[in-house]
């Protein structure tokens, strides 16, 4: 958030690209992850026992597979990006003003005159030389620095969420109507859950509701044919 012309917070969504990103990717992955094996277990003639234990487990095993990988993923990135914040300080000390040209001549493929970028690099340079060279030269700010604990917590978090909603369908559905209740509610809860993401960032609602649907959609009837295949093979 910064200030606006008028002095009004100016607010953009930018910086919710990070968190949103992972939450909105594990409670979608929880919803179909659950979903699809519930309904895959449950069109394996599975008890209703078993089909409780399986999206229980699921959602375990979900949630720290989510975790483990998000952190792995992310803390590789944080490490790239502190070598190469290193790697800048380094050249930093060793040549002050190639630097500087180096930084002046970004601003002047931007745009700017070559005595006006040379004078905000210079200045820029003075208040905060390593910022300035991560930022401009390296694509590394604050609001896109990587972020691997936060990432994970965020991950697990939103897929215990995600798995939690259609295993409460699961629990009070009968078994004759749990696949139609399973599939149907989890479906709701994908286009919901599409439309607020596409809603927080920006981005068309009706869009995102329709896509993370019918990729859930795909996901359910898929393994629901794998668990009927082999139910019936057994």
């Amino acid at each position: 958030m910064r200030k606006g012309s008028f002095g009004h917070p100016e607010r953009h969504r930018t910086g919710r690209i990070g968190w949103l990103r992972a939450s909105v990717l594990g409670a979608n992955d929880g919803i179909v992850s659950t979903a699809s094996l519930v309904l895959g277990v449950a069109a394996a003639h599975a008890t209703h026992g078993n089909i409780l234990v399986a999206g229980v487990a699921g959602l375990v095993a979900g949630s720290m597979s989510m975790a483990a990988g998000e952190y792995v993923s992310v803390h590789s990135q944080a490490d790239s990006e502190q070598a190469a914040l290193e790697l800048e300080r380094a050249e930093l000390v060793a040549d002050d003003k190639g630097e500087r040209r180096e930084l002046a001549a970004i601003y002047v493929a931007r745009g700017l005159d070559p005595p006006l970028a040379k004078q905000v690099a210079d200045q820029l340079m003075a208040h905060d030389a390593l910022g300035a060279h991560a930022r401009d030269e390296l694509g590394i700010s604050d609001t896109f620095r990587a972020r691997p604990i936060q990432a994970a917590l965020a991950s697990a978090g939103s897929f215990a969420v995600g798995a939690v909603l259609p295993l409460l369908v699961t629990v009070v559905a009968p078994a004759a109507r749990l696949i139609p209740l399973v599939s149907g509610t989890s479906l709701l809860f994908l286009a919901l859950l599409g439309g607020v993401a596409a809603r927080v960032g920006g981005a068309g609602v009706w869009k995102g509701a329709i896509r993370v649907t019918f990729w859930g959609a795909l996901a359910m009837a898929l393994t629901a044919g794998v668990g009927a295949l082999f139910g019936t093979v057994a």
